[in-house]
């Protein structure tokens, strides 16, 4: 019975789009009033909308069709030298750069893109992954604006990064989920759209990758990403780890995964919204009050797509409701840029990634990619829609049974972000059931310092740390470049607290 008045309860949310939810009333205030906001943002307009302010065209990888020369679990890879690069003096043979494409096995033609960049200090160093998040957009957003070996110049020449990853890290880029960047397919089928898609094509992945490269498969193995990879990894991990113990294929030696300003609760993570946004001064309280009278309706349809009562109906609804609550916040916020709220917003422009789709666009570096006529697709609408069922799913779920058999995580997130804000990510972890979390809650917060200067606040407990770093927006490793690079090189040598020096040595033997 209660399920069934729940699900009324939804239908109304659905159709009730001036008036009161009556179905509900049990439920709620009756100054809660269910209604589907006026300014309600639907997948198709706000994917293109996030895409377009970073200066990237929205699009979709057309259908390819090609033969099928390579045979399931295998990897067709080049080395390979970008062109334009400042300074290189290095020969594809030592330099250790690879590209890719992987014939997803558990796929009707899909191919899967990636980079893989060999440590530039020691090839013992941990293998680590980078899934960027989206859902839709490429993994070739970090390699040039955030972590990757390179930056991209005005002038679209290459210029090695001070603070690449791949200083302390043997580092996989992938494009995931099919659609995504240069990966492809010409079936429609491939798209994905839930966890279980996703973590089985990067598991099988990976299955193929440590075939190619046998000599890094008993190396340590990180999973990290951002935004929407808040969900990726938590279920690729649980991949992972579940493969290991079933031994159903190579083990892969993986020893913790990190996410930054990542979205994993989201019933936790909404409700954070407005107290963040009057923290920041970006509403008033009238606008606080305002606003929470729609968390109701948001955390029922959340709980409704989550215990699957509703179906694909609650999940749509949680989405369009649940948004309604940024996008209240975002009509007081104004031209704020929303990935860092110390920043405006110039015309349509929250960022200017431009160069990217020009840089990758050129003939001489698709021929160095190999990647022939594949359209390259930044950010896919498409992908992002295709994922809208999964999108307000609970993925903390998984992470207690992996901290307790011992995996490493580390959720950090820059202060000034407010679409995945320290604040929501904070409360989750604190909430989190697990043997060791009375501990965690009760640990010290003590600064993260670099070269003496404090660049964040850190609490740690057996294998879970939080870290909030400090003049940060969305994207860590490009606004504290230096800060994230110590962070990685630590959490993966076991010392997050331990203050260290980096070695400006080693990018500049290249």
């Amino acid at each position: 019975m209660e399920k069934n008045h729940s699900f009324l309860c939804l239908l109304s949310l659905l159709i009730v789009l001036s008036a009161a939810a009556p179905l509900c009333s049990a439920n709620l205030d009756d100054n809660d009033v269910l209604r589907l906001p006026s300014d309600a943002s639907f997948p198709s307009i706000h994917a293109e909308k996030l895409i377009r302010q970073l200066n990237l065209f929205p699009k979709d990888a057309e259908a390819v069709a090609k033969d099928d020369e390579v045979e399931p679990k295998k990897i067709v890879e080049k080395r390979f030298m970008f062109p334009n690069v400042a300074d290189s003096g290095v020969s594809v043979q030592d330099l250790g750069h690879h590209a890719g494409y992987y014939k997803l096995q558990h796929s009707h033609a899909a191919r899967m893109f990636y980079f893989f960049f060999e440590s530039r200090s020691n090839k013992n160093d941990p293998v680590v992954i980078w899934l960027t998040g989206g859902p839709g957009c490429s993994s070739e957003l970090a390699v040039f604006y955030e972590n990757g070996p390179f930056t991209i110049a005005k002038n679209l020449s290459l210029v090695w990064s001070e603070y690449g990853w791949d200083k302390v890290s043997n580092l996989l880029y992938v494009d995931q989920p099919t659609g995504t960047g240069f990966s492809y397919s010409s079936d429609s089928r491939d798209l994905r759209h839930n966890e279980e898609g996703v973590s089985n094509d990067l598991y099988d992945f990976l299955q193929a990758f440590f075939a190619e490269h046998p000599q890094y498969a008993k190396n340590d193995f990180y999973i990290t990403g951002e935004s929407y990879a808040g969900h990726y990894i938590p279920a690729f991990a649980a991949r992972v780890h579940q493969g290991n113990k079933a031994k159903e294929g190579l083990h892969i030696n993986l020893k913790g995964f990190a996410i930054g300003n990542g979205l994993t609760d989201p019933a936790i993570q909404y409700k954070a919204y407005t107290d963040f946004a009057l923290d920041n001064g970006l509403i008033k309280q009238s606008d606080y009050n305002s606003i929470n009278r729609m968390l109701p309706a948001c955390e029922l349809a959340i709980k409704l797509c989550g215990g699957g009562v509703g179906g694909q109906v609650a999940c749509m609804t949680s989405y369009v409701v649940c948004t309604g609550i940024f996008n209240k916040i975002m009509s007081h916020a104004g031209d704020r840029n929303y990935y860092d709220i110390r920043k405006k917003c110039e015309g349509s422009l929250c960022y200017d990634f431009s160069n990217m789709e020009k840089f990758l666009n050129q003939k001489s570096v698709r021929s160095a990619l190999g990647v022939g006529d594949i359209e390259f697709v930044s950010c896919s609408p498409t992908v992002y829609q295709a994922m809208l069922m999964d999108w307000m799913r609970n993925l903390e779920v998984g992470i207690p049974g992996l901290l307790e058999d011992g995996i490493k995580v580390l959720i950090y997130a820059g202060e000034y972000d407010l679409i995945c804000n320290w604040l929501g990510n904070s409360r989750w972890v604190h909430a989190m059931k697990w043997s060791g979390q009375q501990k965690f809650v009760g640990a010290s917060t003590v600064p993260f310092k670099v070269d003496g200067a404090v660049k964040g606040q850190l609490k740690s407990s057996g294998p879970l740390s939080f870290l909030k770093v400090h003049d940060a927006g969305h994207m860590v490793p490009m606004d504290q470049p230096k800060a994230a690079l110590e962070m990685l090189r630590r959490w993966t040598h076991g010392k997050l607290s331990e203050e260290a020096e980096i070695d400006d040595g080693v990018a500049a033997d290249l």
